[in-house]
């Protein structure tokens, strides 16, 4: 691929790297885009996510993961900074931590029967849908999602600005579809005497609480037939492996 050879021929020729460290660079970076079967201008968050998550479940470890982790945030930096890409996907994604348990994963069948439950008839079920794609495409905290005000949304790019934690702002790749279940929301919402500008509100033109939100998870997990213990963290750690390997566009 151009852009990989425009890449290895940066670290030879700038970085002066030695050749065992630009083979490292070589294969990470090989197996990434074997992995995920798009052009880098194609590429999102939700596909870096995807592979990271697809190396854990193969069982390699998490110092290897973080590696690659390495090795795709300098590649999509280069990629970047000569203006071949608009964003650099893997650069929030974070390397796993050295302990602790996967969270559980939604099955294809559960993620596509949980977002598409709330339907899309009216202001309530419109939202709702908008929170369930945001929150699997982005992968945000539930008190991210409930600080998000409209200036922090941008559609036409497809980019979110977060307030974290640590009061720490950083800007967010959101997918296709979520991008899209927001803007049928908005149309709704502002049909709705808004008493706020935070994006998610109630009927009344509240904010919704992040209590609210953990109820409307559960309330169409429980409707779409999963069972277990589900919530916006499940979500959040739901990455897209099998969906990219579907063809899906998140």
């Amino acid at each position: 691929m151009e852009y990989v050879s425009k890449f290895i021929s940066y670290l030879k020729d700038e970085r002066n790297y030695s050749p065992a460290t630009i083979s490292a660079y070589r294969r990470d970076i090989e197996a990434f885009h074997e992995f995920v079967g798009k052009p880098p201008e194609e590429i999102e968050i939700t596909d870096v996510r995807g592979f990271v998550a697809h190396q854990l479940k193969e069982g390699k470890s998490k110092s290897s993961v973080s590696r690659y982790l390495a090795s795709l945030r300098t590649y999509f930096s280069y990629l970047y900074r000569e203006g071949f890409i608009k964003i650099n996907p893997a650069r929030f994604i974070p390397s796993p931590k050295k302990a602790g348990r996967l969270p559980r994963f939604l099955s294809v069948d559960e993620v596509f029967g949980l977002v598409e439950k709330p339907g899309e008839m009216g202001f309530v079920e419109l939202r709702d849908r908008a929170i369930l794609e945001l929150f699997y495409s982005s992968g945000l905290r539930v008190g991210e999602l409930v600080s998000l005000s409209l200036n922090d949304i941008n559609l036409r790019d497809g980019l979110i600005k977060v307030m974290g934690k640590g009061r720490k702002e950083r800007v967010v790749p959101v997918g296709k579809k979520a991008v899209e279940a927001l803007k049928r929301y908005l149309v709704e919402r502002a049909l709705i005497k808004g008493k706020t500008d935070r994006v998610f509100l109630n009927r009344r033109g509240n904010p919704i609480t992040d209590r609210t939100i953990r109820r409307i998870v559960l309330k169409y997990a429980r409707l779409s037939g999963i069972s277990g213990k589900i919530s916006p963290h499940t979500l959040r750690h739901t990455f897209a492996t099998h969906l990219l390997h579907e063809g899906a566009d998140l």
